[in-house]
Parts: C-alpha cells; structure tokens; sequence
C-alpha cells in the first residue's frame, strides 16, 4: 500500500512511516495540513493517516477539503481526542475510521488494512496468476501449485508489481521507482539480489521457470521456457 501521513510530530510520523515500511508499505509524510492537503488531492494514496491537531490547517478542515472536491481515498483519523463526542465529529467531517492516541501500532496496521480493502473496486485485481503461481494482494498469501511460499514483505512487494505485469518486460527503473519509492538509482545491486531470492523461492525445485531476465531490458514474469 501506498499511505500519506499527515502528523506534525516528527518523531510520531518517522515511526510510522519506519514501522510501515518494515511490513512492506511506502510511507509519505506531510507536516501541517496545507502540505498534506496538497498532497492528498492527487488521489494516488491508498489510505490516508490524518492528525487530527494540525499547524495551518486541522485535520477535519483537510478531510473536509478532499471530500468536497471528490477525493474519495478512505481516511484514518488520529487523535488525542477520543471521547464520543470527539469521534462523532470526525466520522461526520469524512473520516472512515477514528483511533485515538495513545495506540498500539498492531491495531493502527489492522484498521489500515481493512480500510484498504475497503477501497478495492471490484474492477481491480486481488489475486494474480501466473502459471501454476498465486500472489492474493489481501491476505499476502503466495503459493505455486499446493505449496505456499514465504515472502519477505520487499519480496512480495516485488512478485506483486512483477505479476501485476506478467507478460511485460519490467524495467529496473520501474522496479526502483514502484517498489522500492526510489527516484534515482542508488548504484547498488538491491535489485539483482532481491530478484535472486524471489527466483530461489518461486523457481527453485519447479520444472517450469517463471521469473526470466531479459537482457539489457529488465525481468519479467511469464509462463513458458526461457
């Protein structure tokens, strides 16, 4: 998942976006509501983490904003504010979800995931196929044949984007820039080791390889020989 976290603590949001990133989720963060707004309104995040106490702008006014304009993308509010009455005005403003702080960040990862699941149209993909391999993008499950398989959360952000374009040559710069949110090259060979585990796991004791290199191109995921 792709998430904006709008939360001027900085120690708050560095952890979040630290501990989303350790189960293989890509992290903005934005500090006060006009950064955030203006990065919200281009509708490219899967769910939005919005503090509810913000500099120049507060949080209802931000979700205000975006759902007056049509931004539908569900929204998580955040706040040291819980009590009822509290919750009730941020559901009202366009909220989706409202968890107050202190929280534990298991519970904050759950309501995430569901509001995710939530936004999933029934014109998008959730389960991909190549061959005899399955990657199921809500419950994270990866199997070839009867086996399952064991992703790191960058592996199976990897096999994601790689079957999301089975069939087409993905291309380095389109692997650094989708699954690791990278807009250079960072001169390291993080791509060629990360594809050579993927390849042991899904490849490895099969008869039919299905992660080729395409030479001087990039990799692709396809079902047929070399």
């Amino acid at each position: 998942m792709r998430l904006l976290i709008i939360e001027d603590d900085r120690d708050a949001a560095e952890y979040l976006v630290k501990a989303l990133g350790e189960v293989g989720h890509v992290a903005d963060r934005a500090g006060d509501g006009d950064d955030g707004l203006a990065l919200a309104q281009d509708g490219a995040y899967d769910v939005l983490i919005i503090d509810r106490m913000l500099p120049k702008r507060d949080g209802l006014s931000v979700i205000h904003e975006l759902r007056t304009g049509g931004i539908t993308t569900p929204v998580l509010i955040l706040s040291a504010l819980g009590q009822v009455d509290d919750r009730v005005k941020g559901l009202r403003a366009g909220g989706d979800d409202y968890l107050a702080k202190p929280y534990a960040f298991a519970e904050l990862l759950a309501r995430v995931e569901v509001l995710s699941r939530r936004r999933v149209g029934p014109s998008e993909e959730t389960l991909y196929r190549a061959g005899d391999l399955e990657l199921d993008r809500l419950s994270h499950r990866v199997a070839r044949g009867k086996q399952e398989i064991s992703l790191q959360p960058r592996e199976f952000r990897l096999l994601e984007y790689l079957m999301k374009h089975a069939g087409q040559v993905v291309t380095r710069t389109m692997l650094l820039e989708n699954v690791w949110d990278y807009h250079f090259d960072p001169q390291t060979n993080v791509i060629d080791v990360h594809i050579s585990r993927l390849r042991s796991k899904i490849d490895k004791g099969f008869p039919q390889p299905l992660l080729h290199t395409v030479r001087g191109a990039g990799y692709m995921i396809r079902d047929g020989a070399r």
